[in-house]
């Protein structure tokens, strides 16, 4: 499973209405996102700059953009999207965003290490 993240930016004059126009993504645009295989798919937006880091899951990155990019409901987002970002180049926001590295050398704990840390915590602090 590859864990994909990203970066956009929000032009900062039209930050309210992207706001808005995500409390109800179409219910199509997520039907078709969980079809192509984008999970566990979330954005964080810094309202200060209007930087949007976009975060999800998939199987193949190059699948599931493949994928969308054959659904008609997509291209309508994508269109109705492209207005609110700044430094696309001409791409729709799903095809010019900017993938961020991840740190593969960081540690991922695993919750059952986590309550075990947490026990000896509790113990050493007895």
């Amino acid at each position: 499973m590859e864990r994909v993240c990203f970066r956009l930016k929000i032009k900062k004059a039209t930050m309210a209405e992207y706001i808005e126009r995500h409390k109800v993504v179409w219910p199509e645009m997520l039907a078709a996102l969980s079809e192509t295989g984008w999970h566990n798919y979330s954005l964080h937006l810094d309202r200060s700059d209007g930087t949007l880091i976009g975060y999800f899951e998939t199987p193949s990155l190059e699948k599931a953009k493949a994928g969308m990019a054959n659904k008609a409901i997509n291209t309508k987002w994508q269109n109705e999207m492209k207005p609110f970002f700044e430094e696309l180049d001409g791409l729709a926001p799903d095809e010019g965003f900017l993938r961020l590295e991840e740190d593969r050398k960081s540690t991922r704990l695993n919750s059952s290490h986590l309550v075990i840390s947490y026990a000896v915590f509790c113990l050493k602090k007895k």
